[in-house]
């Protein structure tokens, strides 16, 4: 029952998360930059097939209206559900929009939308690298963190000590790599470079 209950609370803060995200979205404001803190995109990977995912969304919010004309109760009630659904998908896309990475001198804050939000510490920073690297979808090894989007990550972020990190409806886990994704790879690598302590006897 606690379980169930710590999901529910989960769910419905990555709700809240995800219509905040639409309206940073729907005013084109990127949540978190700022100041000495850069933003790095990641979501134009991810944009044709979601945009797309909305069109049918449309269709099918079309051709139920259509074929439920006739039931005006169920009519309202398919048709609330398709416009939530159609709103969720707009705003899952959005939030990643709106929720960029963002590196600065207090290190890496690594997003992905509504779904997962990281702070990583400059001084665990040991390295990072461009690679361009398509998951499988399985399990991740022991100690990596991967964050694909549209299949693909492009960055990897290499600590010098096991960091926690929490994800929606997951057990928290201890991670010494994580490979991620960003729209201009080496400028983020740049970025995150700068942030490095010179090599000793440089």
């Amino acid at each position: 029952m606690r379980r169930a209950l710590t999901w529910l609370k989960a769910l419905a803060v990555h709700e809240a998360r995800v219509w905040r995200g639409l309206g940073l979205w729907a005013v084109r404001r990127r949540d978190g930059v700022g100041g000495a803190a850069r933003g790095f995109g990641y979501a134009r990977a991810q944009g044709s097939t979601m945009y797309a995912l909305l069109f049918v969304c449309v269709v099918e919010t079309a051709g139920m209206s259509f074929f439920t004309a006739g039931h005006p109760g169920l009519h309202e009630v398919v048709l609330a559900l398709d416009v939530y659904t159609m709103l969720l998908v707009l705003g899952l896309h959005a939030g990643c929009v709106a929720r960029p990475h963002t590196i600065g001198p207090d290190g890496l804050r690594l997003r992905h939308g509504a779904r997962l939000d990281v702070r990583i510490p400059a001084r665990l920073i040991a390295s990072v690298r461009p690679e361009l690297r398509f998951p499988t979808g399985n399990a991740p090894a022991d100690g990596v963190l991967d964050v694909p989007i549209a299949g693909q990550t492009s960055l990897t972020v290499e600590l010098t000590e096991p960091l926690t990190v929490r994800r929606l409806l997951a057990r928290p886990v201890d991670v010494r790599t994580v490979h991620c994704h960003a729209d201009d790879p080496a400028e983020a690598v740049a970025a995150l470079r700068a942030l490095l302590p010179a090599p000793t006897g440089a």
